[in-house]
């Protein structure tokens, strides 16, 4: 069964995006893409999420 883990290779802040696309076997790119323009609507819901995922998930 796979696990979910912060990219150390693909990351540009934690490494959170980098492993969720690493899971899902998809470009990082555009899991950063989708977060990005569901921060713009949520007005920081994403940005919460991101940061406790950053602080809760193990680095890979």
């Amino acid at each position: 069964m796979k696990k979910l883990y912060r990219s150390r290779t693909s990351r540009y802040f934690a490494g959170v995006c980098g492993g969720i696309g690493e899971y899902f076997n998809i470009d990082p790119n555009i899991v950063r893409i989708v977060a990005v323009l569901l921060g713009f609507g949520s007005i920081g819901t994403v940005l919460i999420v991101y940061i406790a995922a950053a602080l809760l998930l193990p680095e890979g």
